[in-house]
């Protein structure tokens, strides 16, 4: 399978320099590196400027309403495990309305890969503070700066049970690209949370302050994914010097191999013709 295979044909509509395009060039390059099936593929979106990638890559798709990406995703594997899931939501979507979804298919540790388009803002909705929201950052509904303290999505995923968690910049696709294909190959749920800049309502997270910052953890030969207590640590480095890679990693039993209706087969395969379903309905009439 080549590129060509997984483009729509269609061109993207968000603002020229968006982050997003680096993120749809590195899960499409990752789709067809990994030589994964589009029939058996499915990226699973909510609300919001990046959530839209299911429009122009050629897999199934499916796009959810906002908050909602995560548990739409969990029944899609249940009902069929063997499918290669991906989502896509944005750091309001995923840490915001759908945290308390976040939390329970990490602790579940469901078989997925979930992208966050982290860009600090609301894009879709003119530019209003998010989650990841630096303190003090200034918006239209903020305009006397940030309040709370942001949310650490990082370290949430690595106490709340995610086994894989990583973290990519969209300035730097072709190293996305081996994250996105590092998370899939890992089999439990991994996050790949992006830096993505917004480059019409977020001034201050640039390309230039990112690449200012971030590092590859890769590069330090010390570092061990598997150190939960270093990736928490290292999980809080922000502002001065900002770690790019995988920040975490554990092996542990997967919620869909506990299922004993999927031991033998995925649900959809099951033969249903002797399931009588008249007696339910009679609490209805």
């Amino acid at each position: 399978m080549i590129l060509d295979t997984i483009q729509k044909g269609r061109k993207p509509d968000w603002c020229p320099g968006c982050g997003n395009f680096g993120i749809l060039m590195a899960l499409k390059q990752a789709v067809t590196e990994l030589k994964l099936n589009p029939a058996e593929t499915v990226l699973v979106s909510g609300i919001g400027c990046g959530p839209k990638m299911p429009l122009w890559i050629d897999v199934s798709g499916f796009q959810s309403i906002h908050g909602r990406t995560l548990p739409v995703a969990t029944g899609i594997k249940l009902a069929n495990h063997r499918l290669n899931v991906f989502t896509t939501a944005g750091d309001g979507d995923c840490y915001g309305i759908g945290m308390g979804h976040f939390i329970h298919a990490m602790r579940r540790n469901m078989d997925m890969v979930c992208i966050v388009h982290n860009n600090q803002v609301y894009g879709l909705t003119k530019g209003q503070t998010s989650p990841t929201s630096d303190q003090g950052a200034k918006s239209l509904s903020t305009p006397a700066g940030v309040i709370e303290v942001p949310t650490r999505p990082l370290s949430l995923a690595i106490v709340s049970g995610a086994t894989f968690v990583a973290r990519g910049f969209a300035g730097d696709a072709p190293h996305l690209k081996n994250l996105i294909i590092e998370a899939h190959k890992h089999r439990g749920f991994a996050l790949v949370d992006v830096l993505q800049p917004c480059v019409t309502f977020n001034k201050t997270n640039t390309y230039e302050w990112f690449r200012e910052r971030v590092y590859k953890l890769e590069d330090e030969k010390s570092y061990d994914p598997k150190n939960k207590m270093l990736a928490l640590k290292t999980a809080d480095k922000w502002n001065t010097k900002i770690p790019i890679g995988v920040y975490y990693r554990e092996d542990r039993e997967l919620y869909s191999d506990k299922v004993a209706a999927i031991k033998d087969m995925p649900l959809v395969e099951q033969n249903i013709d002797n399931v009588n379903i008249e007696e339910l309905y009679k609490d209805f009439y």
